[in-house]
């Protein structure tokens, strides 16, 4: 777990730094607004501590910043104790708020609620997604996207999309196909698969480079990335 502590006062930031370091937190330091908006944005961490009070940006400017562009949980830290401050930060995105001075087994505490939120809200995430290459399917929203670009589903495009995602890799036959999509046995005659493929290829492989979407000549189709 990497957590980023933007503090502007010195003996605070190491304070810090030397109790999350040996909680077994990898932690990275910044001294200032601009620095610590910086390494938000750039980073990979999956917790902020925010001082309100910082040089440059002060800590509501940096998570206002921050949020328009990402999720991070964030915990502020300041000397401020007026109600209308907590409400502030909070409104603005905060997930949680500590009042200096502080126990910083009071903080662990905090810093241990905040990571295990977000382990859970990403796996929740996960169960709700998939994802193969540049496309993803959000289960919930009923929405499939290829390199950030929405595609323009059918209800039966989006039903047999998912069915061929959560079985890539796997060569299906058409009448499998039939079978989960249309819930029909397969009649040799019709072509209704191969018109629902070839309609889903359009929208889903047509308009980029890598194609998802294959043939396997005599015996269906499969979706996967072939990328060497």
């Amino acid at each position: 777990m990497r957590i980023l502590v933007v503090e502007d006062e010195k003996r605070v930031a190491e304070y810090l730094h030397k109790g999350l370091t040996e909680n077994g937190y990898a932690v990275d330091l910044a001294h200032n607004g601009p620095d610590g908006l910086h390494l938000a944005l750039e980073g990979s961490y999956d917790l902020v501590l925010l001082d309100v009070m910082l040089p440059g940006l002060d800590g509501f400017a940096v998570l206002r910043a921050l949020r328009a562009v990402r999720a991070t949980p964030v915990l502020m830290l300041t000397a401020r104790d007026a109600v209308d401050d907590r409400v502030q930060g909070l409104q603005q995105g905060a997930d949680d708020y500590l009042v200096k001075p502080f126990a910083f087994s009071e903080l662990l505490a905090r810093v241990q609620a905040l990571l295990r939120r977000g382990t859970l809200q990403q796996a929740e995430l996960d169960a709700n997604r998939l994802r193969l290459a540049d496309l993803e399917v959000d289960l919930v929203r009923r929405r499939a996207t290829r390199a950030g670009q929405r595609l323009s589903l059918t209800a039966k495009e989006f039903l047999l999309l998912t069915m061929l995602l959560r079985r890539h890799g796997e060569v299906l036959s058409r009448t499998v196909i039939a079978e989960q999509v249309w819930d029909m046995n397969f009649d040799s005659d019709t072509n209704v698969v191969d018109v629902a493929v070839r309609r889903l290829r359009s929208k889903l492989d047509d308009p980029f480079d890598k194609k998802l979407l294959h043939t396997v000549r005599g015996m269906g189709y499969v979706l996967e990335d072939r990328t060497p």
